[in-house]
């Protein structure tokens, strides 16, 4: 075990905001680790297990979700998503700051197991520039556009309300979102 331990700091925010961008951009210009999730979706094509995700089927993660080896967990589009729990334990036992890139509703939960985590919620600049980052993705119809918008607004309102996220972080413009979060995890990492 480290003299100090580390910290575990969870970076959510609503679909299309940027935040898995925002962590990559973290990861590249720190010391921080990342914690691999666990999925029962197939890989893509340019994916490959233990380094995107580990790839397990569905009998396996139930049975991880029975023996509380989760952090947290979601079913989406009947997949399931999940962070496993005791190598981001280690990792912070050992003195490394981990970040995690997740929902709102996995924020949520990882603050009922780890409320000494830093909670980091990236928001839009408004709906308007959401909506356009959305279509310009070009994957969702408008029926899905909508539906994206609706559950970002209730997303954000209820991170906001719930008290857990520890910072509020725009991305208006990329670069400035990257150095605010490179900022706080520095800041969390030495206050530890």
């Amino acid at each position: 075990m480290a003299d100090k331990p580390g910290r575990l700091v969870v970076v959510s925010g609503p679909s299309g905001v940027g935040k898995t961008t925002i962590v990559r951009e973290v990861l590249k210009r720190t010391d921080c680790g990342f914690s691999i999730s666990v999925t029962t979706r197939q890989p893509r094509e340019d994916e490959v297990n233990g380094r995107d995700y580990h790839f397990v089927d569905r009998a396996a993660f139930l049975k991880m979700i029975d023996n509380s080896e989760l952090l947290e967990w979601a079913e989406v589009f009947d997949q399931l998503y999940g962070t496993p729990l005791q190598p981001v334990r280690q990792a912070v036992a050992d003195g490394k700051t981990m970040l995690l890139d997740i929902d709102v509703q996995g924020g949520m939960q990882v603050a009922c197991k780890m409320p000494e985590a830093t909670f980091v919620l990236i928001v839009p600049p408004n709906e308007e520039a959401l909506a356009k980052r959305l279509r310009g993705r070009g994957t969702e119809s408008a029926w899905a556009l909508k539906h994206r918008l609706t559950k970002a607004r209730h997303e954000v309102d209820a991170a906001k309300a719930s008290g857990v996220y520890n910072y509020v972080v725009v991305n208006d413009d990329l670069e400035t979102a990257v150095r605010e979060v490179v900022g706080i995890v520095q800041q969390e990492s030495r206050g530890k």
